[in-house]
Parts: structure tokens; C-alpha cells; sequence
């Protein structure tokens, strides 16, 4: 059969629910995709790898609840593929285990679709892992089994050999379980194993919702009745479950299982989310706002032509020496142009980023504020520099004229540079809502006042203020300020205004027993 050459199918395996998990060549093959298909188990962070550009469609498919069926799951990648479009068909965990993925790749091999398949974590193997269980040992597993637990209904008598695994000796593993587990367990027992044996219910493992626990072949249905235990779940079946109590780290992380809400913009915002899921934290990121640049078109908040006649050159913070050093490179300048000027910085983070410059800071205040800026300044220079004294400020439109004005009390001259604005950000509210109205956030993290406002115009106070667990976390007085002046209360304010000191100050507050 002559295969169509304009478009290509990926079955990528989204791994198992951490979307860390994804494969290296499924996130970059993601990100070249016109479509992406996406089951309910692929975790939708991975989303954010797809072009901005690109359609993405819900397929659904949780257990036995499928947004679509798949024929017509099938029926609609074959459409978008035909139409030339390359598709990225996203599975949780791996494509051909137990996903589905052989039916959809012999539908498009029938038509006649160029498609590749992208194997990846399956769950089976992986969630185990994350509770602490390996699946073999030397000292008590030397194989495993894989199968499933919720086999087609329209077949007429199982396929498992229920004798074979019951005498096997290997680990025992069973995707999708949890419907059928007294009867898993009552076959397994009737073929010859013991009722004493010991197993481990994972439910949503790799992710910072996994719950697990160990229990035995003969209570496993009851304890997961009595546990809550629900689909996507992985039932086991072997010795190796007993080592779940020693090499459990996962769930034992200081922030396992709080749910915080990051505001920043998303470019922002990538490096506090990665920290705080490090620490267990499952991490909502809310962009409230985003940063875009001011064009550079000649008037008054233009680059000077000349730097040289600047003694002090003030970042603020650290979009303002990426959009500062954008603007130089344009003009195709570099670092070199603020030959001659000293350089201050409001703190350690922009000082970090002016690194990534080749610059190095000469003053750098005691507290992470403008009144303290302006004080570094006065104390570094002697009266008679101050007052011949050319400060050039590159900031954000929006920034408060506290600093400006407090310096041009003793300096010659403040000249502020308009770099960039911060606009309202991309973020959905629905979802964080339906979170907050259900009681399952623990923590609202603001970095500056434009956060707290703009979330505030997308979520209603009065919503916060029904959630009793619900703290909210601040960096610095001023914007803890404007989260008060709302009538809301700013829990949790590190004494240091930095994103690492926010970060340990969740730790040490938002960590179970403190």
C-alpha cells in the first residue's frame, strides 16, 4: 500500500503522571506537533511543551469513562493526519502497555499513515518504584508479571493463566485493578496462594496525589474500600511489597501532597515550581500576570545613546537587566557600554541574572526593597559624589516612584528607563476555582503586588475567605501589604525577599507537624 507522505503520527507515551517523566524525544517531537491528542492520564502540564499554535483535543479514556470511544478516537487522528497535519497522539504511561496503542497503530498501518511509536514509563513499573517497591530482588523476586486487571468484557473467559501466577513466585502487577480486586484476589487464593501474602495498593503514583499502602492478598479489597482506593490505581502482589516501609522516600518529602499556587508570570515561574514539586508539592502554576517589552522607538523612555554619562546604573529587578541587555544587544551593544558605572542591584536574584551578563554588582542592599536601595546608595557615596551624581533606573512601567524620588533628594539626576510593562496573565480560572470551592489548596504565593491584584480580579476574595486551611505566602512587606489591604491575611513572609527564602519558608511552614 502506498503510504501518505504528508503528515506523521507520534504515539508518544506521556510516562506515568509526573510529567518529568516524559522522554526526552517525546517532548521534543511534542513540540513540533500541529495536533495533540490527549488521554486523561497524560499529565496536561505537558501541554505547555506543545507550540502555542497547535490544536489540542480531550480524548478522555479514565477506566471505563471515555469521552470518546475509541473508534472514534481512532477515526479522529486518521482525519487530522489525512488532512496533513502531524499528530501527536499522547498515552499515559507506555503506548503498548496495556494503552491501547497497538489497535490505533494497526488502524493507521490499514490507512496507509506514516506513524512512529514513542515508548514510554510505564506505570506499572514506575509507581512501584515511587512507594518504595522494587519489583524484583534478589532476595525474594526474580521475575515479574504484568496484566491487566479490567480485561475486555466481550471476551468469554479470561485470558490470564490464574494457576500460573498463583504458583509463579514473581511480582504480581495489575494495571487498572481496583474494580475487580476481590475478584483478582479471590482467583489468585483459589489457585494456591496464600491469603497472608504480601501486596500494595498505589493509587496515582509518581505524583505528589500517590497514596499507598501495604496490606495482604486477603484484605487487600476491604483496605481499599476502607482507603478510598480509586482508578488509576496498580494493585501488587508479592514479598517485595514488605520493603515498601524502609524505601518509601517519596511520599515522606517535607511538602508531599500540599497544594500551592504559583502567580508569577509562566516564564517566571518554571524554577519556584520545580523547587517546591522537589519538596512533594503538587504546584498549580496561575500566571496572573506577563511581562512584555516596551519598544525601543526614540522617545523619552528610549536607551540613551550614550551610557558614559551615568555614574550608577540601577536594576531592579531581574526582567529589567534581561530586557536592558535585549535592548543593547539590538543596538548591537554588550556589556562593555556601562564601562565606567557602578552597578546596584535590589537583590540576590537580579545580581544572579546580571551575572548571566558578565556583570558583578558593587552595591547590594541589606532588605530587598526600594527604601533600602536608596539607603546602600547614600551610604556607598560621599555627599559631594551624590550630588554630581547620574543614576539611570531601567524598570517596569508600572514600578512605584518611591526609589526615583527618594534619590533625586541627593543626586544630580534620576533618568528611568521604560523597559518593560506587566499585563494581565493567561491564567484559567475555572480549574483553580473548582480547587479552592472543594478545599484541596493549601497556599497562594504572591511575588509582587501586581500578582496579588490581578489574581484578585480573577478569583473573588470572598472564595478564599471560605477555605479555613487556605494560607497565602508573600514575598516582602509591600506585597503582603496590598494582600492585606483586600482583608486577607499574609501567613507566611520569609525575612528575606527572595524566591529560595520563600521556598524554605513553605518548608518550614506548610510541612505536616508544624
Amino acid at each position: 500500500m502506498e503510504r501518505t507522505i504528508l503528515s506523521k503520527v507520534y504515539l508518544i507515551g506521556a510516562g506515568p503522571g509526573d510529567p518529568g517523566l516524559i522522554t526526552l524525544k517525546g517532548k521534543e517531537l511534542l513540540a513540533r506537533a500541529d495536533v495533540v491528542v490527549y488521554d486523561h492520564l497524560a499529565a496536561e502540564d505537558l501541554l505547555c511543551f506543545a507550540r502555542p499554535d497547535a490544536e489540542l483535543i480531550y480524548v478522555g479514556k479514565s477506566g471505563a469513562d471515555h469521552t470518546l470511544p475509541q473508534e472514534q478516537i481512532n477515526a479522529l487522528v486518521l482525519r487530522k493526519a489525512k488532512s496533513g497535519k502531524t499528530v501527536a497522539r499522547l498515552k499515559g504511561g507506555d503506548p503498548y502497555v496495556f494503552g491501547r496503542g497497538g489497535e490505533e497503530a494497526e488502524e493507521l498501518a490499514a490507512a496507509g499513515i506514516d506513524f512512529e511509536v514513542v515508548p514510554g514509563v510505564s506505570s506499572g513499573a514506575a509507581a512501584p518504584a515511587c512507594a518504595g517497591i522494587p519489583l524484583t530482588h534478589r532476595s525474594c523476586a526474580s521475575s515479574v508479571i504484568f496484566a491487566t486487571g479490567h480485561e475486555n468484557p466481550d471476551k468469554e473467559q479470561s485470558a490470564h493463566n490464574w494457576e500460573a501466577m498463583a504458583k509463579s513466585g514473581s511480582t504480581l502487577v495489575f494495571y487498572m485493578g481496583v474494580k475487580n480486586l476481590p475478584e483478582i484476589a479471590r482467583k489468585l487464593i483459589d489457585n494456591g496462594l496464600a491469603k497472608d501474602v504480601p501486596a500494595a495498593l498505589i493509587q496515582w503514583g509518581t505524583t505528589p496525589q500517590q497514596k499507598s499502602i501495604l496490606t495482604t492478598l486477603g484484605r487487600a479489597a476491604a483496605d481499599a474500600a476502607e482507603n478510598g482506593f480509586a482508578p488509576p490505581s496498580i494493585f501488587l502482589v508479592g514479598k517485595v511489597a514488605l520493603l515498601r516501609e524502609k524505601l518509601n522516600t517519596f511520599e515522606r518529602r517535607p511538602l508531599f501532597g500540599k497544594a500551592i499556587v504559583v502567580t508569577r508570570s509562566r516564564e517566571q515561574s518554571s524554577d519556584t515550581a520545580a523547587e517546591l514539586a522537589g519538596l512533594g508539592a503538587r504546584v498549580l502554576v496561575f500566571p496572573t500576570i506577563t511581562v512584555a517589552p516596551l519598544p525601543d522607538d526614540g522617545g523619552p523612555g528610549s536607551m540613551p545613546e550614550s551610557l558614559s554619562d551615568y555614574g550608577l546604573i540601577i536594576f531592579t529587578s531581574a526582567n529589567g537587566a534581561r530586557f536592558f541587555f535585549a535592548r543593547l544587544a539590538a543596538r548591537g551593544r554588550d556589556a562593555r557600554a556601562l564601562a565606567g558605572a557602578d552597578i546596584a542591584c535590589i537583590g540576590p536574584g537580579t545580581a544572579s541574572a546580571l551575572r548571566g551578563f558578565g556583570l558583578k554588582a558593587d552595591l547590594l542592599p541589606e532588605k530587598y526593597v526600594a527604601e533600602s536601595v536608596a539607603e546602600a546608595v547614600f551610604r556607598h557615596y560621599p555627599p559631594q559624589v551624590l550630588e554630581r551624581l547620574r543614576i539611570l533606573l531601567p524598570r517596569a512601567k508600572q514600578a512605584r516612584d518611591v526609589l526615583p524620588r527618594l534619590l533625586a533628594r541627593r543626586c544630580e539626576r534620576v533618568d528611568i528607563l521604560e523597559l518593560y510593562e506587566t499585563r494581565p496573565g493567561t491564567a484559567r480560572k475555572e480549574a483553580l476555582l473548582e480547587e479552592l470551592e472543594a478545599g484541596r489548596i493549601d497556599c497562594v504565593t504572591f511575588a509582587s503586588s501586581s500578582t496579588v491584584k490581578n489574581f484578585l480580579e480573577l478569583i473573588p476574595a470572598e472564595v478564599l475567605r471560605r477555605s479555613p486551611r487556605l494560607k497565602f505566602a508573600c514575598i516582602g512587606p509591600i506585597t503582603a501589604a496590598t494582600l492585606e489591604e483586600a482583608g486577607l491575611v499574609c501567613h507566611i513572609r520569609p525575612e528575606e525577599y527572595t524566591i529560595p527564602a520563600l521556598v524554605k519558608a513553605l518548608r518550614e511552614n506548610l510541612a505536616d507537624g508544624n
